[in-house]
């Protein structure tokens, strides 16, 4: 399937053709696995139009001005967050700061230190 082809395409359209083939790679790896395939290199190219498919449709996605994903853009929003006073993610709290151990000890090894009982 070439690109310029996909490009032509809608999103629904280019989604429906992903979900088409995935099922087709399901059920060739399914028959792989139980007896030989006449292709076997039909599941490289469906895995690399698959690849291709989705591709393109983040293209789209981001010209249509979907934000953008990835560890720049995280780091980012943690600095905002951090400059506006909220916190970082979601409310989360280190384990030190919720009164947890950071040394990796079960709340029943806790015990036992805290009672004193020698070690084994």
């Amino acid at each position: 399937m070439k690109a310029s082809d996909i490009r032509e395409m809608s999103a629904d359209d280019i989604r429906a053709q992903i979900a088409q083939l995935e099922e087709e790679r399901f059920r060739l790896k399914f028959r792989a696995a139980t007896e030989t395939l006449e292709n076997p290199l039909r599941l490289r190219f469906i895995r690399r139009d698959i690849a291709r498919l989705n591709t393109i449709l983040r293209e789209q996605a981001l010209a249509a001005g979907a934000p953008r994903r990835g560890r720049k853009n995280a780091a980012a929003a943690r600095r905002e967050a951090a400059a506006a006073g909220t916190t970082g993610t979601a409310g989360t709290t280190t384990k030190a700061a919720r009164g947890g151990s950071t040394t990796g000890a079960t709340p029943k090894t806790r015990a036992t230190r805290a009672s004193g009982a020698a070690k084994r």
